[in-house]
């Protein structure tokens, strides 16, 4: 094994947390990417192409360096679940989810430009919610304040229950970064994991 510079190009503190999981030192660079809706054929390509973006912009600066890209996005049939940013946006969003299904795609990118590594994937996670109640959705705004997550609410907190069942191959993903597959990947590009 050889030891190489890793780097989470994220300023999330969620991404911070799920990627110390695995017990690897690392640093964190914002990416300066803009995450602004572009011409992607669907939620999945979005994910995908930001997530990969974010990768190079930080990889650009640091060649020797193994970066990590994510990005996610959450879906409720064509419509974009963004972080809801305040509580009205947050209630509106949870009273359009109850009941439905949403489908939440988080892409991560693996980027080593001087080990000439790039591997890419997307997991995607289903969330079912149960109906909700004017009364519980207004109650669970205001105890977790879930404002910069997407689908405004936080899986890993009291959001888990507000569903009927959650349906993943990796439940890190709908937190923010798949550790199942970024574990396989960083010991394919030659990092000790575990």
């Amino acid at each position: 094994m050889f030891h190489r510079t890793l780097i989470l190009a994220s300023t999330s503190r969620y991404r911070r947390e799920l990627l110390g999981r695995l017990g690897l030192p690392f640093l964190t660079e914002s990416p300066g990417v803009d995450e602004s809706a572009g011409h992607d054929a669907s939620p999945a390509a979005r994910a995908a192409r930001l997530a990969r973006a974010k990768a190079h912009a930080i990889a650009q600066r640091y060649p020797g360096a193994l970066v990590i890209g994510s990005d996610q996005v959450a879906a409720l049939g064509d419509s974009v679940l963004d972080k809801p940013g305040n509580a009205d946006r947050c209630r509106a969003q949870l009273a359009t989810l109850a009941g439905q299904t949403a489908i939440f795609y988080t892409a991560c990118t693996l980027v080593g430009l001087e080990a000439g590594v790039e591997r890419s994937h997307t997991d995607i996670t289903r969330v079912v919610a149960r109906a909700l109640t004017p009364h519980e959705i207004n109650r669970y705004v205001e105890r977790e304040q879930p404002f910069d997550c997407a689908g405004g609410f936080k899986v890993e907190g009291l959001g888990i229950s507000l569903f009927e069942r959650v349906e993943s191959q990796d439940p890190t993903a709908l937190v923010g970064l798949p550790l199942i597959w970024l574990a396989g990947a960083l010991r394919g590009a030659g990092l000790a994991v575990p």
